[in-house]
């Protein structure tokens, strides 16, 4: 058990968690940075070792007799637990502490409805919400009854939805609908791009480590920026000239993390698939961290899960201004500071170096009145050599197979 400093005026949490592996005392960690995030004050943490979750407590009576004491003694009108509890876990939980309990999944979910922006990102965390909720309803209903607010308590929680299952459903139906709505539009500008043969980059990586002030340091984009989990969540896409002249889609997702709640994955899968028809994924890591690797796995592991498979992937090691000395890297390991922008240069050079390796320096006599084709050319490809003659403009350029079959008509030897 531990106790730590306070503040009176947020809400008072203490962190519940079974330790069994390393990985739980750092996923520990994680939900005390949730937890702040969220705008929670933590003021005491207490783990059990044990090798599974009790089905009714979670923890087993005695720790949980020890929690109520703990929270009695402490004043915490809020208890997190690092898992995933089920109707009955809440409902048995709640009984014995008389406070308000959420876990890991409800925690996030609430630090989404705080970030969402966009129509569609308030639609996808308010869907996730309904699903997770919905099975929940025995377990939820002392804490959607109360008055107020706070954590855990934004979005359709405040509607006592516990009353009416229907209406829910229903809700569900609604929202469903107009995000395949909004899902048909972006496969029409995913269709619009491919035509183009505007190549898309992607950003995964873990939350918080520096994906959006990578997209601002490469595009001026101006997404917000915070030293927190999740600081953004509606996801960017920017147009962006490489050096060569040759155009890009640079896209920013949310952030990935432990235990991403399935309800997540599941509603904002239609955004996420932007990830899964790029041309390249920029793996964006924190090189600061004591446990990096096992955060690259994490991203890996959903990436698995989104079924992107077979796709390019430049791992971006991130913030090399904090190390004392910087590993040297390789065309598929790249180190910089996005906010210092050092390294960007190489990141650039790998990035187009990657994209367009199966480019070939084609020649095109283009005469003078075909300014379309001309103008498609100096836009799509890295123009080599330009020479002016009688019938028309000879240009020696690095294309594309589909470039080359799309203006095959104009080719030379």
């Amino acid at each position: 058990m531990e106790e730590l400093n306070r503040n009176e005026n947020v809400e008072k949490a203490i962190l519940v968690g079974i330790i069994s592996t390393p990985e739980d005392e750092e996923s520990m960690e994680e939900l005390k940075e949730l937890a702040l995030t969220a705008g929670a004050e933590v003021i005491g943490v207490m783990t059990q070792k044990r090798n599974t979750i009790d089905k009714a407590h979670y923890i087993g009576k005695g720790k949980l007799k020890e929690l109520k004491f703990f929270v009695e003694n402490q004043g915490a009108d809020l208890v997190i637990f690092n898992d995933e509890l089920t109707g009955v876990q809440l409902k048995n939980i709640e009984e014995v502490l008389k406070v308000k309990v959420i876990d890991r999944t409800n925690l996030i979910l609430d630090i989404f409805a705080k970030r969402a922006r966009s129509r569609e990102g308030i639609l996808q965390v308010e869907l996730a919400q309904l699903r997770y909720r919905l099975p929940r309803l025995v377990g939820l209903g002392e804490q959607l009854s109360r008055l107020g607010g706070g954590i855990g308590t934004r979005g359709p929680g405040e509607t006592k939805l516990e009353t009416d299952r229907r209406h829910i459903k229903n809700r569900i139906k609604a929202i469903e609908k107009k995000l395949e709505e909004i899902k048909k539009h972006r496969n029409l500008q995913r269709e619009r791009r491919r035509k183009n043969q505007i190549p898309v980059v992607a950003i995964v990586g873990y939350t918080n480590a520096g994906k959006s002030t990578l997209l601002n340091a490469l595009t001026n984009a101006e997404v917000y920026v915070e030293d927190k989990l999740f600081a953004t969540l509606d996801p960017t896409a920017r147009r962006f000239i490489l050096p060569s002249g040759r155009e890009v889609i640079l896209v920013d997702t949310v952030g990935f993390i432990r235990k991403l709640p399935h309800d997540l994955v599941e509603a904002f899968k239609s955004t996420l698939e932007e990830v899964k028809y790029a041309d390249l994924l920029l793996h964006v890591i924190d090189v600061t961290l004591a446990d990096m690797e096992e955060k690259i796995k994490v991203v890996e592991k959903v990436l698995l899960d989104l079924g992107v498979m077979g796709t390019p992937i430049i791992n971006v090691f991130n913030k090399i201004d904090l190390l004392d000395v910087v590993p040297k890297g390789n065309e598929r390991n790249i180190y910089i500071s996005a906010k210092n922008k050092i390294g960007l240069d190489k990141l650039l050079e790998v990035i187009e170096e990657e994209i367009f390796k199966d480019a070939e320096i084609v020649n095109f006599l283009l005469p003078y009145d075909k300014t379309k084709e001309y103008n498609y050319l100096k836009e799509k490809t890295k123009v080599v050599e330009e020479k002016f003659s009688e019938k028309g403009i000879i240009i020696k350029a690095e294309v594309q197979k589909e470039i080359k079959e799309r203006l095959k008509d104009f080719v030379i030897a």
